[in-house]
């Protein structure tokens, strides 16, 4: 999966892990986090590589699901988890903002489908998750490259998901404010939260159990977003 060596990444690794997966745990630069995740993972009892590339750069791209190929024989689950988000404002926005936001976030997205789903063809079946954002669904004046990129996301999903029927399914998760161990509830969090018709925010966790279950439990369900939010999307 790719951006498994922090955060969000690391912990629906290993959720995937404790479910019996064997992980590539990709990263780009967070070297150090990735090696933490293969560890925690083998504590586990589990397989783990950590497999480094610019998700970027389709060449980066296919050289690393060439290794993942070489070294498991197979391919059955892609989550496409890398992804940058920073904020700027519409008149200060640049080239290279929304290049970097939009290489990584929706292009590397491309093509570690594209290279996955060359694999999971050549076996018959194969599910890809792409994590999206609410981004991709609402409106956020300071974060316009970023929500072009998520909304590019979900088109993709569903387009990606007609193409590679029958035996590929493609879903996203859609996560919504989500509070990570150790950080702090400040008073922008906490107007957050009172935004959300549930009155808190998320765990990582509910995110990596949606993973799982589109991962293992889903055999009728392709193309589809599934939001995990709390209710803060509803209009």
């Amino acid at each position: 999966m790719t951006g498994a060596g922090r955060r969000m990444g690391r912990v629906i690794a290993l959720t995937l892990a404790r479910a019996g997966a064997n992980i590539v745990v990709h990263y780009n630069e967070s070297k150090e986090g990735a090696q933490a995740s293969v560890r925690e993972i083998e504590s586990l009892g589990g397989q783990a590589i950590a497999a480094r590339a610019d998700v970027s750069r389709p060449k980066q791209v296919a050289a690393m699901f060439r290794g993942v190929e070489k070294r498991f024989g197979r391919l059955d689950l892609l989550v496409n988890n890398a992804g940058v988000f920073f904020p700027a404002k519409w008149d200060k926005l640049s080239e290279d903002d929304w290049d970097k936001i939009l290489g990584i976030n929706l292009k590397g997205a491309f093509f570690c489908a594209q290279a996955a789903a060359r694999i999971m063809q050549r076996q018959g079946h194969g599910r890809i998750v792409i994590i999206s954002s609410l981004g991709g669904l609402q409106a956020w004046p300071d974060y316009i490259h970023y929500c072009a990129s998520k909304a590019g996301v979900i088109s993709l999903t569903r387009s990606l998901a007609k193409a590679l029927a029958p035996h590929i399914q493609v879903n996203s998760v859609a996560p919504g404010t989500i509070l990570f161990p150790g950080e702090r509830r400040d008073a922008r969090m906490e107007k957050k939260i009172r935004g959300i018709p549930l009155r808190k925010a998320g765990c990582p966790e509910d995110i990596a159990e949606t993973v799982l279950f589109l991962a293992t439990r889903s055999d009728f369900i392709t193309g589809q977003v599934l939001v995990v939010d709390g209710g803060k999307s509803i209009p």
